[in-house]
């Protein structure tokens, strides 16, 4: 068990070193993904070129957004802006938009344009997803639909990874004053709350509804290594997502559910600090690690520290700082040549003989590992206002 009190406390030049990778690399990349968008994970090192399709590629724009707002750099802001365009037409035309993650897509894209230069089109685009999202909530059960035809039996039920889609929500109320959206993500928190914790603190990737009577069925995985193990992203959606509901509904039961979830996940990490991509696996495996699991965690113990006091504030920065060290010592990628990514050892997919997965960007960067990553090192650097 991986003993925090013994790693390197995080100090200015390991972040600045890891900031000067990070915009040497995103620089690196404008000249191919300005009229593209990154692939969800990279290819033996570098990304494929994508059209925006898929659920992932908000989260280049979102980096481009990032690095404008560690440097200043127009260079960044010009980029993003351009795929603020695409981002409208997507949801005017609903391409690929039958699913949950509205707030993946349209949060670190259009949200953080209009936040930060007042960019109409991003506006417009991420009301319409939001309108999108609520869309999906079924009555029977109180929950966002994730996946698949409005209703549809084989799909009638929650993941997990819902809960960062849900700031898109909030945010959508406190932009028009209608508080529609708000109550629609308040129903399906107060669901996934109570269902998607089980009693060890662990967490489940997905749960069923009775389509008719809409009575909680079971908790299953679609990523997981099986449906009763612990998948590390979704502990890591669990992390960040309890301390999203907290900023916005300042509830008791969201702080538990983020102090459990984060308990689990730090003490079932390796000595060696990467998680693997289920924690089934602990060392000696040879398994694949899933980085952006740690970056996502990260990034919700920096939320978290927002809304607690004192010492506990103090303890969850220091020890995100830790872990974020230890991140980019271990897998910040500082050389051009080894990939155009940011963050090595990720996994998008792995298939288990428990789950219906096919191997999927394995020990790779993916572009939501990339963005969490600089996301974690902005909150390290500044004040930031969130694009959630």
């Amino acid at each position: 068990m991986l003993d925090l009190e013994k790693l390197a406390d995080l100090d200015s030049a390991a972040l600045n070193d890891a900031e000067k990778y990070a915009l040497m690399q995103t620089t690196s990349c404008l000249d191919r993904f300005t009229n593209f968008f990154k692939y969800s994970h990279a290819e033996n090192g570098f990304y494929p070129q994508s059209e925006n399709v898929e659920w992932t590629t908000g989260f280049w724009t979102g980096q481009l957004w990032l690095c404008y707002e560690l440097s200043g750099d127009e260079k960044f802001r010009k980029a993003a802006e351009c795929q603020v365009d695409s981002f409208y037409k997507r949801i005017i035309e609903k391409i690929d938009v039958e699913h949950h993650d509205m707030g993946f897509l349209y949060s670190p894209s259009c949200v953080a344009a209009y936040k930060l230069t007042g960019n109409e089109t991003g506006r417009k685009a991420a009301l319409l997803a939001a309108d999108n999202l609520v869309s999906r909530f079924q009555q029977k059960g109180g929950f966002i639909q994730a996946w698949g035809p409005l209703g549809a039996e084989d799909n009638y039920r929650l993941i997990i990874d819902c809960l960062l889609n849900l700031p898109l929500l909030f945010w959508a109320t406190e932009e028009t004053g209608d508080g529609h959206y708000a109550e629609i993500a308040k129903k399906h928190l107060e669901t996934a709350l109570k269902l998607v914790l089980r009693s060890d603190d662990s967490t489940y990737h997905t749960y069923y509804f009775d389509k008719t009577t809409g009575e909680p069925l079971r908790g299953v995985t679609a990523q997981g290594n099986r449906d009763g193990s612990a998948w590390a992203r979704g502990q890591a959606w669990g992390v960040y997502g309890s301390a999203l509901a907290y900023r916005y509904l300042k509830n008791d039961k969201s702080m538990d559910v983020f102090n459990r979830t984060t308990g689990y996940f730090l003490s079932h990490l390796p000595d060696d600090v990467i998680p693997y991509w289920d924690f089934d696996f602990t060392n000696p495996s040879t398994e694949p690690r899933d980085s952006s699991a740690l970056a996502i965690t990260i990034c919700g113990m920096l939320e978290a520290s927002r809304w607690t006091n004192g010492e506990k504030s103090v303890l969850l920065r220091q020890e995100a700082g830790k872990l974020f060290r230890q991140l980019y010592e271990r897998c910040a990628v500082t050389d051009p040549q080894v990939s155009d990514g940011l963050l090595l050892h990720g996994t998008y997919a792995r298939k288990s003989k428990w789950n219906t997965c096919r191997n999927r960007g394995v020990d790779e960067c993916n572009i939501w590992g990339d963005y969490y990553y600089l996301e974690a090192l902005v909150r390290l650097k500044k004040d930031w206002d969130p694009y959630w």
